[in-house]
């Protein structure tokens, strides 16, 4: 038995989320399809992230066993069964058989983007904002996060964590000519983290919090404090690292 691992990128906003959720449209279940159909046997996938929906990915991971030896044309093949808004980008075969794509990550990227100026063509891409906001102050937040481990504070209810501890490689702010970005990595996150950094950040720079009363929300351990009214369409899990040498890249010879 072999165990693969798939490197995919999608659009969030074709689907509930990626996590399987019975019959409801999902990237899992999609990609589960997907196989099952190349492999002609029932194939159960595990999924590196659970997106929520809107939330795009331009790199997440799904891994799958199978005792069978994939066809040399496999990423093609996938492509060409999978959804357009799904894309297969790479396949892997793990050297260590029992390797997790969700428990063996040893970090993820996610990049938040919004734009202040009336654009078609970032409708679902980015979160339109038109507000005024302090530049200055988000790089001040952002400096901030850095320095916690404990974000209870931006766990949305119902999460099954054991530990709301994360440890913070990147958190900074990205100023582009048409957009804003926020760029975090760490080793983990909590459900609906990213968004509530996010939008929390924005009511300081809009002046509707200090810089205290930010400090204050991250130390309360409370939900209830921070904001997560920012909409999913924004948010790309982007990048997703694992130890060196423990995938090995399948070429496509289509």
């Amino acid at each position: 038995m072999a165990r693969f691992f798939l490197e995919v990128m999608y659009d969030g906003t074709a689907f509930h989320g990626s996590q399987v959720q019975g019959d409801i449209p999902t990237v899992q279940l999609a990609v589960n399809k997907a196989l099952s159909t190349l492999l002609r046997t029932p194939v159960e996938t595990f999924g590196a992230s659970r997106t929520d929906e809107g939330v795009h990915a331009l790199c997440s991971y799904y891994h799958f066993d199978t005792e069978e030896a994939l066809h040399p044309a496999f990423q093609y093949k996938m492509n060409a069964i999978l959804p357009e808004t799904i894309g297969l980008k790479s396949v892997h075969q793990c050297v260590n058989p029992f390797m997790n794509a969700r428990f063996d990550a040893i970090s993820r990227q996610y990049r938040y983007r919004i734009y202040h100026k009336k654009n078609p063509f970032l409708h679902n891409k980015a979160l339109y904002y038109p507000f005024r906001i302090d530049k200055g102050i988000l790089n001040e937040t952002a400096e901030i996060i850095k320095g916690y481990i404990d974000f209870e504070s931006f766990c949305k209810r119902n999460s099954q964590a054991h530990t709301f501890n994360c440890t913070i490689m990147l958190s900074y702010w990205k100023d582009t000519d048409e957009e804003l970005q926020y760029i975090v990595e760490a080793n983990r996150f909590l459900r609906g983290m990213v968004r509530g950094l996010v939008a929390t950040q924005l009511q300081v720079a809009r002046g509707n919090m200090s810089i205290s009363e930010f400090k204050q929300v991250i130390e309360a351990k409370d939900c209830t404090k921070a904001f997560f009214d920012v909409a999913g369409h924004g948010l790309y899990l982007e990048k997703i690292n694992y130890p060196e040498g423990s995938l090995i890249e399948i070429p496509d010879k289509r």
